[in-house]
C-alpha cells in the first residue's frame, strides 16, 4: 500500500464522525481560545506552566490546534493532523498534570494550587487530556471513517487508478 493509501484508506464505521466531531470541536475550540483569553489560555497560561518561550509557544500550539482541529472536523487528513495533536496531548500531560501527581514542579513546568494532589487529583485535571490523547490515537489508528473528505478523495483517486 502507498503511502497516500495509507493516509486515507479508512475501513471504519460512519460512526468514526461522533470521535472526530468531539476531538475536532474540542481542539479547535481550545485553540481559539488562546487567542481570545492569552492571559488565561495563552501566553499568560504557558507563562505561568514553566513553558519556555511562552509569547512563541502559545501562538504555536493555538494555531497548531486550530488547522489539525478544523482538519479532523473535516476528515481532511485526519491521520496527519492528530499527530501533532497527540504531541500536544503529551507536553499537556507532561507539564502541567505529572507536576499534580507528584504534588510539586517537575522539570521546571510549576505546580498550580489545587485542593488535592496525587493519583486522584491528576485523575480530576486530567480528564479532557486523556480523552483528547485517546480520542486522536483513535482516529490515527482507524481513520476519519466512511463520512469524510479523506474517504470521499481516496475513492475518486481509487477510481481513476
Amino acid at each position: 500500500m502507498k503511502l497516500p493509501e495509507r493516509l486515507f484508506a479508512t475501513n471504519a464505521p460512519t460512526a468514526v464522525i461522533l470521535i472526530r466531531l468531539i476531538v475536532g470541536a474540542v481542539f479547535l475550540s481550545e485553540g481559539i481560545q488562546k487567542f481570545l483569553f492569552p492571559g488565561e489560555n495563552g501566553v499568560g497560561r504557558f507563562a505561568k506552566i514553566g513553558i519556555p518561550a511562552p509569547e512563541v509557544m502559545a501562538p504555536f500550539v493555538g494555531v497548531v490546534e486550530i488547522v489539525c482541529g478544523a482538519l479532523v472536523l473535516l476528515g481532511l487528513l485526519t491521520r496527519l493532523a492528530v499527530i501533532p495533536l497527540i504531541i500536544d496531548m503529551l507536553v499537556a500531560i507532561l507539564s502541567t498534570k505529572i507536576p499534580i501527581l507528584l504534588g510539586h514542579s517537575f522539570w521546571g513546568f510549576s505546580l498550580r494550587t489545587l485542593p488535592y494532589y496525587g493519583f486522584w487529583g491528576m485523575a480530576h485535571e486530567t480528564r479532557t487530556d486523556w480523552s483528547m490523547l485517546l480520542g486522536s490515537l483513535f482516529l490515527l489508528l482507524v481513520g476519519a471513517g466512511a463520512w469524510s473528505l479523506d474517504a470521499r478523495l481516496f475513492a475518486r483517486a481509487d477510481r481513476k487508478v
